[in-house]
């Protein structure tokens, strides 16, 4: 009798601690802890930065490191180990095909002059030419007689790699005057040199323009460059904002993919002046 007793007094302490033990799905999310690296395209890291502070305020044990340098570098360093997560501003090509990528927001590649600039458009071929030396004063495309001051994004951002691909350039055959890093450099040059012309991210771009900064976007292919029409599918030179993996993502690499991906930071997306995805 003692024994039964005493088997029964045990089942019902047992059956009362897990009563009350909440089960690991339903654990408060703030439990998570420990830190991510994140590195790659410039394009993605002011985003991300914003999304990265967001995260860390609703889970005070996690910290994120975002560093840019290109979407080559994210590549690279995903697959290397060295970063967590890869930022990449635009599709994977087929030799990236091994690392699983992740749509946070969708841009578009914008042709920026300096806003006192009289020139209101320039067709492809003119911009080829340009960007190839063929054309070098603006008096030769409508403008003032002056020396055009070309500017080009370093090899491996992926903003190079996407303008060039529209226009048909070979990035050897280019003639640049300043090469620049990430798009605030850009903007900067041909904000401070009437006669710069140069190529942007146009969220980048657009922030810029109407936030006092005198540079202006030029329409490309008759199309004005603006994140409503990236929105609407209509402008020409668009790519998807990527978070990438070696491996499939698990645990705090996981859940920041997936809180970056959601409704929860569209507003986020859209005071960065990119596109959210609909899912």
């Amino acid at each position: 009798m003692l024994a039964f007793l005493s088997t029964g007094l045990a089942a019902c302490f047992w059956l009362q601690s897990c009563a009350k033990a909440p089960s690991v799905a339903n654990q408060s999310s703030d439990k998570l802890q420990g830190k991510l690296v994140l590195t790659g395209s410039s394009t993605v890291a002011p985003l991300a930065s914003e999304i990265a502070k967001r995260y860390e305020t609703q889970h005070p044990g996690v910290r994120i490191d975002v560093q840019s340098g290109g979407s080559s570098r994210g590549v690279a360093d995903a697959r290397q180990g060295v970063a967590d997560i890869g930022m990449v501003s635009r599709s994977l090509k087929d030799n990236e095909k091994d690392l699983q990528a992740f749509t946070i927001a969708k841009d578009g590649i914008s042709v920026i002059v300096n806003k006192n600039n009289p020139v209101k458009s320039l067709s492809d071929k003119q911009i080829v030419d340009i960007y190839n030396d063929k054309i070098n004063n603006w008096e030769q495309v409508g403008g003032k007689d002056a020396p055009i001051t070309v500017v080009n994004k370093a090899e491996g951002r992926s903003t190079l790699e996407l303008f060039a691909s529209h226009f048909k350039l070979e990035t050897k055959n280019i003639k640049a005057d300043v090469v620049i890093g990430d798009n605030e450099q850009g903007i900067k040059t041909v904000a401070g040199n009437p006669n710069a012309v140069g190529y942007v991210s146009i969220g980048s771009g657009e922030y810029a323009a109407t936030h006092n900064t005198p540079i202006k976007l030029l329409p490309v292919e008759g199309v004005e460059a603006s994140i409503a029409n990236v929105s609407k599918g209509t402008f020409p030179i668009s790519r998807p904002l990527n978070l990438v993996t070696k491996t499939t993502p698990t645990g705090l690499s996981k859940n920041f993919i997936d809180f970056a991906s959601s409704q929860s930071v569209q507003d986020i997306v859209k005071e960065q002046y990119f596109v959210p995805v609909t899912k």
